[in-house]
């Protein structure tokens, strides 16, 4: 599967604790990034470039920590390793792989390491390559170097592989406990219970039967599917759709308000562009088999008994 590297994607079944995030499959933190949460994940982690987390980072599978990245808690992972150079961990480091550091890494409370360890100064890439094209200009090969270039450019690509079920946070993003912000898109999977109050600067879309606890805001739209809860405001510059039994402690405020019959909001809508009642065609469909079958009926004489 590929994404964009824009929009923060949370997986089906993440779930948000006080201080962890608990998911399924990779787990990808780009660059720039302020993650006041550790993670957990049967998946592999990889930091990018400058990240600060605020908790443990335990994987079943590898963890990649980018350089002059910061974790202020452990790291625990059942494959192997890597720590590029200026990492520090606040906490213990333990692993059952092998282990690859780069220069000047600091690890606070010690490490336990399985497999082989291997401390490395590296050359960066950029410069590697820069000493290689030199040395093919001295030579005159030109067409090696036209070949090199070409095979760059098609790797700068805008989307990269990743496992099929993923967790990923863009670049230059916040993710709080208090307060989120994320320059594009927000996905939020199916069955997820979410922390934190979230600005974006894009559309918001959330799955069915999913939990929010806090704000949502977006300059695009929002939409949200079946059964979804919002414990705050949702505020859109957009449109915003709230499917059939959503349920929201808090005010809505859009360009324009989409809402099902069956959802409920226990606060002020506000829509410039008015707003629309809907019914959803599955909840056409039961109500027409609840008739066909004397349903409805049955439910008023319960009702009448009690």
């Amino acid at each position: 599967m590929t994404f964009d590297r824009k929009s923060l994607v949370i997986p089906d079944n993440t779930i948000f604790q006080e201080r962890v995030i608990l998911t399924n499959g990779d787990v990808v933190i780009g660059d720039r990034c302020l993650v006041q949460f550790g993670v957990k994940t049967d998946g592999r982690i990889f930091v990018g470039e400058h990240v600060m987390t605020g908790g443990n980072l335990l994987a079943t599978n590898d963890i990649r920590v980018d350089i002059f990245s910061e974790v202020d808690g452990d790291i625990k992972s059942g494959g192997n390793v890597y720590l590029g150079e200026k990492v520090k961990v606040k906490g213990k480091l333990s692993l059952k792989g092998d282990l690859d550091v780069g220069d000047s890494v600091k690890i606070e409370n010690g490490f336990e390491a399985k497999g082989w360890i291997n401390i490395r100064s590296p050359i960066p890439v950029v410069i590697y390559i820069f000493i290689y094209l030199l040395q093919m200009l001295k030579l005159g090969h030109s067409d090696e170097i036209d070949r090199i270039l070409e095979e760059l450019e098609q790797n700068d690509g805008d989307t990269i592989p990743i496992s099929e079920k993923f967790l990923f946070i863009p670049n230059n993003s916040i993710i709080g406990v208090s307060k989120s912000q994320i320059n594009y898109d927000l996905k939020i999977g199916k069955e997820c219970k979410v922390i934190g109050n979230f600005d974006t600067k894009g559309n918001i879309i959330i799955d069915d039967r999913s939990e929010i606890y806090g704000t949502l805001n977006a300059k695009g739209d929002i939409s949200c599917g079946k059964k979804v809860k919002i414990h705050g405001n949702i505020v859109a510059t957009g449109k915003i759709n709230l499917g059939g039994k959503n349920f929201v402690v808090g005010n809505v405020s859009g360009d324009k308000i989409s809402l099902s019959k069956t959802s409920s909001v226990q606060g002020t809508l506000l829509a410039a562009n008015g707003i629309s009642f809907i019914d959803s065609s599955e909840e056409t469909t039961d109500k027409v088999k609840r008739f066909e079958s004397n349903a409805d009926v049955v439910d008023e004489l319960k009702e009448i008994l009690e």
